[in-house]
């Protein structure tokens, strides 16, 4: 079903609203737009275009996500465009608030909202083990923790272990 407007912000403010009910195929308990893939939308007239970044080169989720989003928004444009885009990169900076509050009641430690180095400058060259401080535990909040595997049930996640309440946890690394 599509819904016509002849006002370009109500369909923009539409998109938008669409798009936050789009999960991530890997982590279902955020959007698309919680985890920040979401780079650029623009309408013109009928047409609806929206950019996708990739969280990583080669990322297994991103043609998910495509195919998601464009389905979710024929239901309200008549004409739908996703591309994925290497224009800038994604890095964990982009994960919004309301994103990493979702991601810790789900058991995943989120990145703290900054990229490694500040975020400005290019990404480190290995993004897959940074040096930090600490991961908090998600489920008790104790930063007694640490690394069992850089290598997590996805590529953006890395597994943890809490000495306080003994539970393993995943972290989303931040890059």
């Amino acid at each position: 079903m599509t819904t016509q407007t002849n006002q370009p912000q109500a369909l923009t403010e539409l998109v938008w609203a669409e798009l936050a009910e789009v999960p991530d195929p890997e982590l279902p308990v955020v959007s698309v737009v919680d985890l920040g893939v979401v780079r650029r939308v623009a309408v013109d007239g009928a047409t609806v275009t929206v950019e996708l970044l990739p969280t990583f080169v080669g990322c297994p989720a991103i043609e998910l996500m495509r195919s998601a989003v464009a389905e979710r928004l024929a239901r309200v444009a008549e004409r739908v465009e996703v591309s994925v885009t290497f224009a800038e990169p994604w890095t964990t900076g982009r994960i919004s608030a309301e994103g990493r509050r979702k991601l810790r009641e789900a058991g995943i430690a989120p990145p703290d909202g900054t990229a490694p180095g500040g975020g400005d400058g290019p990404l480190p060259l290995i993004p897959l083990i940074p040096v930090r401080a600490a991961v908090p535990c998600p489920s008790c909040g104790s930063s007694d923790t640490r690394l069992e595997n850089p290598f997590g049930s996805t590529l953006c996640r890395a597994m943890h272990w809490c000495a306080a309440c003994r539970q393993p946890f995943e972290e989303f690394k931040p890059v």
